[in-house]
């Protein structure tokens, strides 16, 4: 990630328009705008910390001012008071706890999903969302936050369905991966989804035959929003599952910024005056003790003098005096 954000990974437009096609309303675009500007309150930079200034002569000059990351150290309070080495999942069932111990383990999950905390406090939404590796049979967890997440369906009960957008790279070549959680077939048209058939998983147990049950639609892009069909991607996959495979992290905040958004708030969008407070008194308190020099006036009669020639000058002190 770059220090000016230029790299930065957001949704593509390409992307965004897929979704259109298909019909979606993207609550991302009255979002991302906010989106943006907290995730550069966590970064410390944009306007109110590199800017520019006029000297008395009129002459223009870049100003960086310093920061001590206030709204990022907020939202790592949040995370390690949330997700700490003392949090443990336990099941009923002393195997279930046991399994659910030896995959968080396995996975690495908690020390990312402390990272994803902290990254959904700041940003107001983040997700976990099921990853599955069918050659291997292996279950993952990925990690996204706000500017990855796009919900799909949602009411006041919450997310029902949601799509994920991230970057992966295929034969050394950067690719746009959607990947859309949908409950049932959602009436997901021929001519606008991957041409390949979907995949029943035909030892599903968790759902009855009246049950809709999640699938997950993946598609990819090239940088120029062309599709891609990669080897080993399998397009739709039916989980068999009944329950949501993702689920949304957000902080107890009303978003009170956009009306109706499934998108949560940042913790310290109220609170930007506060952080501007913050980086103006740090800032101001470096410059004083870099800029400042201190001066002692002393009466010429403490200074011991010498001759110098025909000159009668003072001894200095030295840095032993």
């Amino acid at each position: 990630m770059g220090a000016n954000g230029l790299d930065e990974y957001w949704v593509p437009e390409h992307v965004k328009d897929y979704l259109r096609k298909l019909g979606f309303i993207l609550p991302l675009d009255d979002m991302e705008p906010w989106i943006r500007s907290w995730d550069d309150w966590m970064s410390a930079r944009g306007e109110f910390y590199d800017y520019r200034d006029k000297d008395g002569m009129g002459r223009v000059y870049a100003v960086h001012r310093r920061s001590i990351h206030p709204a990022m150290r907020v939202c790592k309070e949040w995370g390690s008071l949330l997700l700490n080495e003392e949090v443990k999942v336990v099941c009923d069932n002393q195997k279930a706890t046991d399994w659910i111990n030896a995959f968080f383990s396995s996975t690495n999950f908690m020390n990312a999903a402390q990272a994803t905390v902290v990254r959904a406090f700041g940003l107001g939404t983040g997700a976990w969302a099921l990853w599955l590796d069918l050659d291997k049979r292996k279950v993952r967890i990925r990690h996204y936050d706000a500017r990855m997440v796009i919900p799909l369906s949602w009411d006041e009960d919450g997310i029902s369905e949601c799509a994920f957008v991230t970057r992966a790279f295929y034969r050394g070549k950067a690719v746009d991966q959607l990947q859309m959680h949908l409950r049932g077939n959602m009436g997901f048209s021929a001519d606008l989804s991957p041409s390949a058939p979907s995949h029943e998983n035909e030892g599903a147990l968790l759902a009855h035959e009246s049950e809709e049950t999640y699938r997950i639609v993946t598609v990819c892009f090239d940088h120029e929003g062309n599709e891609l069909a990669p080897a080993g991607i399998l397009p739709i996959y039916d989980t068999g599952c009944p329950f949501p495979t993702f689920g949304i992290v957000k902080p107890a905040v009303t978003n009170t910024l956009v009306d109706m958004s499934p998108y949560g708030q940042s913790v310290f969008a109220d609170a930007v005056d506060a952080v501007q407070a913050v980086g103006l008194t740090f800032d101001s308190l470096i410059n004083e003790i870099d800029l400042s020099k201190m001066r002692v006036f002393l009466s010429d009669v403490l200074f011991d003098r010498e001759q110098d020639g025909n000159k009668n000058v003072t001894i200095p002190f030295g840095k032993q005096d």
